[in-house]
C-alpha cells in the first residue's frame, strides 16, 4: 500500500477504486467514466493512462492522460502532482479539458513548459436536464443515423469539428481515427440527424454515456438552415431519445461566447450547473 503523497499509473486491479472516484461526480465525469466502463484501465484498451493521486495511502483523485488530459475530482494538491508527472512525460495530448477550477490550475502549472496553447476556452458552462422539454416541440424528423449512412453524416461531422475546434479532423492520419470514432457512435445508435433531400440539416451525438448520465456533443446546423430553430427542436428530439434510451441526466458543455447556443439550450430546458475549461494545442 502507498503510504505517502504520490502519483502512479493505475492498473486493471485498481478498477473498483477508480470507479468509486468517478462516481463522486457522475455528470462532470461522464466522459472518463464511459471510457473506463468500456475499456477498464488497461492503457492499450483505454487509449491512454489513468494516473492516480494517493494521499495517506488512499486513492483520492484521477487524471486521464490520453488524447485529452482530464483531471478528475482533483483538488490543488492532486493537480500539482499531476502537473509534475505531465511535465516529466511531456505533452502527448491535443487538449486539456475538465472542470474549470482544476483545469485552470493545471494549465497555469504546465503553460511555462507546454505553452503556448493554440486556444484557451476558460469558461464553458456545463448544462444539464433531467426531463423532456416543456416549451419546445421535438423535431419529428430527427432520427438515428444508420450504419449504411456514414458517407451522409461524415461531411457534417467534419464541418462541425473544423468550425468548433479550428482545425480539420482529417489532418495528420487522414481522418482515420476521427472516422472510426464517428462510426463507433453511429454503430452504437448515438448519432442523430435531420436529413432533407440527402443533406444533413441538423446533427448531434451522444458522445459519452453511463447509467447515470450522458453527454451530448457535436451539435451542428448547416449554415444555410441556421436561424430557423433547428438547434432547439433538434436538441429537444435528442434529449427525448437520450432520456428514454440512455440515461436519466443529459448534459453538455458550451462555449460561454456562444450566446445563441446557450439561449437555445435554456429554451429546451437545460440549466447551468458548473463550468468546464478547454486548452487546445
Amino acid at each position: 500500500m502507498l503510504t505517502q503523497t504520490t502519483t502512479r499509473v493505475l492498473e486493471p486491479s485498481d478498477l473498483e477504486a477508480a470507479l468509486a472516484i468517478l462516481e463522486r461526480e457522475p455528470v462532470e465525469n461522464a466522459f472518463v467514466t464511459s471510457r473506463v466502463q468500456v475499456a477498464g484501465l488497461d492503457p492499450w484498451r483505454l487509449g491512454g493512462e489513468m494516473w492516480g493521486y494517493y494521499a495517506g495511502g488512499e486513492l483520492r483523485s484521477l487524471c486521464y492522460a490520453g488524447a485529452n488530459l482530464v483531471p478528475v475530482c482533483a483538488g490543488p494538491d492532486a493537480v500539482r502532482a499531476f502537473a509534475d508527472r505531465a511535465r516529466r512525460t511531456g505533452r502527448r495530448c491535443s487538449s486539456i479539458v475538465g472542470p474549470a477550477e482544476a483545469t485552470g490550475l493545471l494549465w497555469r502549472l504546465l503553460e511555462p513548459s507546454w505553452g503556448p496553447a493554440r486556444e484557451v476556452r476558460s469558461h464553458q458552462p456545463l448544462m444539464v436536464t433531467e426531463r423532456p422539454s416543456s416549451d419546445v416541440r421535438p423535431d419529428p424528423l430527427v432520427r438515428r443515423i444508420r450504419k449504411d449512412e456514414m458517407e451522409l453524416i461524415m461531411p457534417a461531422c467534419v464541418a462541425m469539428f473544423t468550425e468548433e475546434v479550428g482545425v480539420s479532423p482529417l489532418a495528420g492520419d487522414g481522418g482515420l481515427l476521427y472516422q472510426a470514432r464517428v462510426a463507433e457512435l453511429v454503430g452504437s445508435g448515438r448519432s442523430f440527424a435531420r436529413v432533407e433531400n440527402g443533406k444533413v440539416v441538423f446533427k448531434a451525438e451522444i458522445g459519452a454515456a453511463t447509467a447515470s448520465a450522458c453527454q451530448v456533443q457535436g451539435v451542428w446546423v448547416a449554415p444555410e438552415f441556421r436561424g430557423r430553430g433547428h438547434s432547439e427542436t433538434g436538441m429537444a428530439a435528442v434529449v427525448d431519445f437520450a432520456l428514454r434510451d440512455v440515461a436519466p441526466v443529459v448534459s453538455l458543455y458550451v462555449n460561454d461566447f456562444n450566446t445563441a447556443a446557450r439561449a437555445a439550450y435554456r429554451r429546451v430546458g437545460f440549466r447551468e450547473v458548473g463550468a468546464f475549461m478547454s486548452v487546445l494545442f
